[in-house]
């Protein structure tokens, strides 16, 4: 039988308090908030966050990022930049695990909302800060969004065709790589303070989360001098992995280990390629990586998309389509996994959106809240967890404190 404290994830019991803005910070909020934890995302009264109308949108309709990135959340309003405001700050930390923040490195010293205040108030505070380039260094005080993270961590030199300039990536990668890294520090920290309890800072860089996703980029320059160029559909000396094409559409197969590239061979009826010198290690593979991929796709051709997936799958060969969002809602793996959910929102009805991921045996988080309105939890957060009296409350409401 579930453990009843843990109805939400395996975080149910921990407190996040999220003053971060558009996607670095909530992102991290959001993983938090998908494995239980409590997040009470705090916005500046009358407008919230930006992100509440950034993304696609039909007419009319408030975005449709903001359900996804703001699920799981509590949302209450406060002016931090008004000396009550910081005092109801302070106050929410008392009885807070986390708080994760993405302002520019800075910002909050300047309110007096710096670790040294808040971990006075609360020593076991986690403080979760996530920003372009780091709390310290030369750049430290500059603006910092996601895409010069990318650029400067290596990701978008390497990223696109060679005859093309770098390309962006289709989503915000370097974000969610900083709020992921942030996390996980997090959750670290959360078991350092289990066994000393004190809390620390958690200082996630953007461009240092992208340049750990690089693999062996800068070992590579550092002993033989090789700089990583843009290549496309391929990566350079792994062969045969690649997109082919099919007779009615295209398929991806990933064969460039030894004994999967022999039972690829076996399935195109090709069984003396593996023994060929062109063909019969790694190396000889990825020095002739253009012929052999000229070569499995001449068979492709002649083949539909399902039976090729069809060889590959009797043969035990990596391979799959290239999906969008219809494959993905289609497709039976996905349902028989609930990689994909259907919330119900108030605004927009059932609203499918990806599940939460990784998947836990014992305390499986789950999306068991849609995306709050502006301020839709003051009345609980202040009255209630804060205790907060009736007449304080309608005074910094009126005076747009709150």
């Amino acid at each position: 039988m579930a453990d009843p404290r843990f109805k939400n994830g395996a975080l149910s019991d921990l407190r996040v308090i999220e003053m971060g803005t558009l996607l670095a910070g909530p992102f991290c909020g959001q993983i938090l908030g998908d494995m239980g934890a409590e997040v009470i995302k705090v916005e500046p009264p009358g407008q919230g966050d930006p992100m509440r109308v950034w993304g696609r949108q039909k007419q009319g309709d408030p975005s449709l990022w903001w359900p996804v990135v703001a699920r799981n959340k509590k949302a209450i309003t406060l002016d931090l930049r008004q000396p009550e405001g910081q005092e109801v700050l302070l106050e929410l930390v008392e009885k807070a695990d986390f708080l994760i923040e993405n302002f520019r490195p800075g910002t909050l010293e300047k309110w007096g909302l710096g670790w040294s205040e808040l971990n006075a108030i609360n020593p076991r505070l986690i403080m979760i800060r996530v920003s372009g380039f780091g709390q310290t260094g030369p750049y430290s005080r500059q603006a910092g969004f996601g895409a010069i993270g990318e650029a400067m961590g290596g990701l978008r030199y390497v990223v696109g065709d060679p005859s093309t300039p770098p390309s962006r990536m289709g989503i915000s990668i370097g974000d969610s790589l900083a709020a992921t890294f942030a996390a996980i520090g997090g959750l670290s920290a959360l078991h350092y303070r289990e066994q000393t309890g004190r809390g620390q800072v958690v200082d996630s860089a953007i461009y240092e989360a992208v340049l750990n996703m690089m693999e062996s980029l800068v070992t590579e320059y550092d002993k033989t001098g090789h700089i990583r160029e843009r290549t496309g559909a391929i990566l350079p000396n792994v062969a045969p992995s690649n997109v082919y094409p099919t007779n009615d559409g295209m398929v991806l197969i990933a064969a460039n280990q030894d004994t999967v590239f022999g039972r690829l061979c076996e399935a195109m009826n090709r069984p003396e390629l593996p023994a060929s010198p062109r063909y019969n290690s790694h190396q000889a593979r990825g020095s002739h990586q253009k012929e052999l991929d000229d070569l499995i796709s001449d068979w492709t051709r002649g083949l539909t998309t399902r039976q090729v997936l069809d060889l590959m799958d009797r043969h035990g060969v990596p391979a799959g389509q290239i999906y969008r969002a219809p494959e993905m809602i289609d497709d039976p793996h996905f349902q028989a996994r609930e990689a994909i959910v259907t919330v119900d929102h108030p605004q927009f009805g059932g609203l499918r959106m990806q599940n939460v991921a990784p998947k836990l045996s014992e305390t499986p988080g789950s999306v068991h809240a849609p995306s709050p309105g502006l301020g839709e939890h003051n009345d609980e957060v202040y009255l209630g967890i804060l205790g907060m009296a009736r007449e304080r409350y309608d005074q910094l409401k009126a005076r747009k404190v709150i």
